[in-house]
């Protein structure tokens, strides 16, 4: 059974209908950890946060605390907060800004007073038409209350946040795409180095970039101090974490729960959380980690949901979102659309991401379509390989950022898992779940 005590410590107003409004933050203890970390010296509240081991929430599962030591070593010019959530059935962040705006406007404070910087910048991507309101008027209130602006609740700090919308760019969720972005440029992934955002960020200024969900754990973290963060899951992985679970599940939604005490299986049959396989059908695979991550099968549902113990198996646990197909879904159509979003979201920089995933989609599409051949398969993996040498986990990397490198996963996944499937397809004319 799942491991349901832990304390939910992003999700916890949800249960309230206007938990987006300042009147309710306030009454759930909105706030109070702002004021007791001005209380504290900068570093003391970095040094909180690298106790509590908070893993980054937006993919990459680096420590945050660590991140900020090592640039406290440089003045750091810019916050730039990464809301620009746009992978196929990823939606935690976008939960966050609907409804608890609040906690993630007084995360971003605490971290720019640890960080010792003026300007942060909170970046959402533009679809999200309704949390964007929501956190403008969460920042709005911030001001109001003395919050934000000059001279923060009395204290000597400072602050300043802009709400910034994207145009929709699913290449912007990369941090130096999303600062081309906030610069007003075409979101251009840089070239690392020399561009690491800590050395040559926001207009060419050291810039930390953190995501939304890492921001919204903070409150808890300098209220409770960053041991008792610490002391929930287990080695690297510690806290809690939101997923997003979709697909052929009963309940799907997003669920607050402990790192490394859950499994796969609890978070999908757990009756309080997705509730088992829709039609009691048998689970066939499941997508551990967001669109790009390689799949898993029935014999991993017992894997426990931390960074380490997935990364092990090679997958990961990525952006939160864990896919669940069952024996009626179509894995070759399933592995065709998530081919088609990437190569209609690549920025088109790199030859192997601009080219390969159009060859890939194409081939795709005629399996899936009817015109598919035996030797696809053969085709298939070895535009693979030449995106991603090797086909390994994590991938080889032939581009600029990791969304060329992220194309092969679904499709070398469902020849390696399916190919049977794949032969159906060709035998059959096009897909036999029509």
């Amino acid at each position: 059974m799942a491991v349901l005590d832990a304390p939910r410590i992003v999700s916890s107003r949800a249960q309230f209908a206007d938990s987006y409004t300042l009147s309710r933050y306030l009454a759930t203890g909105g706030y109070v950890a702002l004021r007791k970390a001005l209380t504290m010296f900068p570093e003391q509240v970095a040094a909180e946060v690298d106790k509590a081991s908070l893993l980054g929430r937006g993919g990459a599962g680096f420590p945050a605390g660590r991140k900020w030591s090592m640039l406290r070593k440089s003045p750091i010019s810019y916050l730039v907060v990464n809301g620009d959530e746009s992978e196929p059935a990823t939606f935690k962040d976008h939960f966050l800004v609907e409804s608890d705006p609040h906690q993630l406007v007084e995360g971003v404070i605490i971290a720019a007073y640890s960080l010792q910087v003026s300007q942060a910048f909170i970046y959402i991507r533009g679809e999200f038409a309704l949390g964007l309101e929501r956190v403008q008027q969460a920042v709005n209130d911030a001001y109001a209350q003395g919050a934000l602006g000059s001279k923060i609740f009395g204290s000597d700090f400072s602050l300043d946040i802009v709400v910034h919308p994207g145009a929709g760019a699913y290449i912007c969720g990369e941090e130096t795409a999303l600062i081309e972005g906030l610069e007003g440029k075409r979101g251009f992934p840089r070239i690392k180095p020399p561009f690491f955002p800590a050395v040559t960020g926001l207009y060419g200024e050291p810039t930390v970039v953190n995501n939304v969900e890492t921001m919204s754990n903070l409150p808890w973290i300098v209220n409770n101090g960053g041991e008792a963060f610490a002391a929930l899951g287990a080695g690297r992985s510690t806290g809690t974490r939101l997923f997003a679970l979709a697909g052929r599940v009963v309940n799907p939604g997003v669920y607050e729960i402990e790192m490394v005490k859950n499994t796969f299986r609890d978070l999908i049959y757990d009756p309080k959380l997705g509730g088992g396989i829709t039609g009691d059908h048998k689970l066939k695979a499941i997508i551990p980690g967001g669109v790009s991550a390689p799949w898993f099968g029935p014999e991993m549902l017992d894997l426990p949901l931390g960074q380490d113990e997935v990364g092990e198996k090679g997958s990961m646990l990525g952006s939160g979102s864990v896919v669940v197909m069952d024996e009626t879904s179509c894995v070759v159509r399933v592995a065709w659309r998530i081919t088609k979003f990437f190569a209609r979201e690549s920025c088109g920089q790199c030859t192997p991401c601009r080219e390969g995933s159009g060859w890939i989609e194409r081939a795709m599409y005629r399996l899936e379509h009817g015109g598919g051949r035996m030797e696809d398969m053969d085709l298939l993996l070895d535009l693979c390989d030449n995106i991603a040498p090797g086909l390994s986990w994590p991938p080889q990397q032939t581009t600029i950022c990791v969304l060329g490198s992220s194309i092969p996963s679904s499709v070398h996944s469902a020849i390696a898992m399916f190919p049977d499937d794949f032969r159906e397809h060709v035998l059959h004319g096009g897909c036999p779940h029509d």
